[in-house]
């Protein structure tokens, strides 16, 4: 009984390292990974990535991780001279490879992504004065209310689409126009100007595909997918 119960502390202690060590094998490796990801994409913080499963060292011996969790913060697209800001940018990688040497995560077997756009960033994007704010839905698709700055109106409200174009692109498209502005010469040329917008989005981390935007009270709520994806890194 006396070696049976040594035995068992033996036990508890080794499994208690084994854990130790495992934990801190997943936080060097996380460190590793967010680092490489802010060099291969660009970013101006240092993202937080977190892997899932346990143990982190069987999965390493497999070359093989469950699932690794990437928070990105804030990144920027560009389009027509502007910028537009992704104020929160969160991806999910699952059956992630490794490389044959163990030091970089290779590619994902799937892959989901989410992104917040503010109104106060859609509206520092679109410039010229315009406004942009919530819409609600109608029918299915998602809009917002857009306020252009025309001179020779004192006050133009008109709704707007929010759609995503080619797996890559953010779509702001005025859904019409008012009489009063359709009949002003040159008029309509000037809203579209301030109301009509595409930002390409191709900052996405390990080239995930757009699939579906939604207006929200507080910003666009954006969600991305991809099968086989390239990871950072």
């Amino acid at each position: 009984m006396r070696a049976l119960r040594v035995l068992l502390i033996l036990v508890v202690i080794l499994g208690g390292l084994f854990v130790a060590a495992d934990r801190v094998a997943v936080g060097l490796a996380e460190d590793k990974a967010a680092e490489k990801i802010r060099g291969s994409q660009g970013l101006d913080r240092t993202p937080t990535v977190a892997i899932k499963g346990f143990p982190f060292l069987t999965q390493v011996a497999g070359r093989s991780l469950q699932e690794v969790d990437a928070d990105l913060g804030g990144i920027e697209a560009r389009a027509q001279g502007r910028a537009l800001r992704i104020d929160q940018l969160s991806a999910h990688f699952f059956d992630v490879g490794l490389t044959s040497d163990y030091t970089s995560i290779e590619s994902a077997a799937s892959a989901t992504g989410n992104a917040r756009i503010t109104y106060a960033d859609l509206t520092k994007a679109a410039g010229g004065g315009v406004k942009i704010s919530f819409g609600g839905q109608k029918n299915g698709r998602s809009q917002v209310k857009i306020s252009p700055k025309i001179p020779v109106l004192s006050s133009l409200d008109v709704t707007g689409s929010i759609s995503i174009v080619g797996g890559d692109t953010v779509r702001l498209r005025a859904d019409g126009l008012p009489g009063m502005c359709r009949a002003l010469p040159g008029c309509e040329a000037k809203v579209r100007a301030q109301t009509d917008h595409d930002w390409k989005l191709d900052q996405l981390p390990g080239n995930l595909k757009l699939d579906k935007v939604v207006t929200m009270s507080e910003g666009l709520s954006i969600s991305a997918s991809g099968k086989n994806v390239k990871l950072p890194g």
